[in-house]
């Protein structure tokens, strides 16, 4: 699981059916993770631009977020209260 901010979103008329109705967000991992990549991550919380956020990945995300058939490699998990000491 890593800890990233949300700096945007993802906006896709067309994908699988078993995507349909969810959202993407872009987030980007903080800088004591030593990670340079953005990500993708499905969004069934409700995060915003801005928030700090947990992130689940690889086959955690699918199970975390009941989509074990999706094509789901990132799942927005939780959204952090306190991100005190993060930046």
């Amino acid at each position: 699981m890593i800890i990233g901010k949300v700096v945007g979103s993802v906006v896709s008329t067309r994908k699988l059916d078993n995507l349909v109705g969810s959202k993407f967000m872009i987030v980007e991992p903080i800088q004591s993770l030593n990670r340079d990549n953005r990500i993708v991550a499905i969004d069934q919380i409700g995060a915003g631009i801005g928030e700090f956020v947990l992130v689940a990945q690889g086959s955690a995300a699918r199970i975390g977020c009941d989509m074990e058939n999706a094509p789901v490699d990132a799942a927005i998990v939780g959204i952090i209260d306190d991100g005190t000491g993060l930046e």
